[in-house]
């Protein structure tokens, strides 16, 4: 894989995260709004890419939770808004 394409991945993934972070800090969404953890889900999956590719294996076990918990919280607003309808 290409380096640059590998560092262009991770440090796509490291703003997506921080700027999911800023939004909710600034309460401009909600800690459970699809967007946030949208946003978390793919700058993980980009991140993941990164640290993989560098053997930085704490930092890709440590996004994977982060995409898990994303993906919880994805699948349990969803359930809430269907026993809502």
């Amino acid at each position: 894989m290409n380096t640059l394409i590998v560092d262009i991945s991770g440090w796509a993934g490291a703003f997506l995260l921080l700027f999911a972070y800023a939004l909710v800090s600034r309460k401009k969404v909600a800690g459970d709004a699809f967007s946030y953890q949208l946003l978390n889900v793919v700058g993980s999956i980009f991140l993941i890419v990164n640290t993989f590719y560098y053997k930085a294996y704490p930092s890709t076990v440590v996004n994977i939770f982060w995409i898990s918990i994303a993906v919880f919280t994805m699948m349990e607003a969803r359930r809430k808004t269907k026993e809502a309808a």
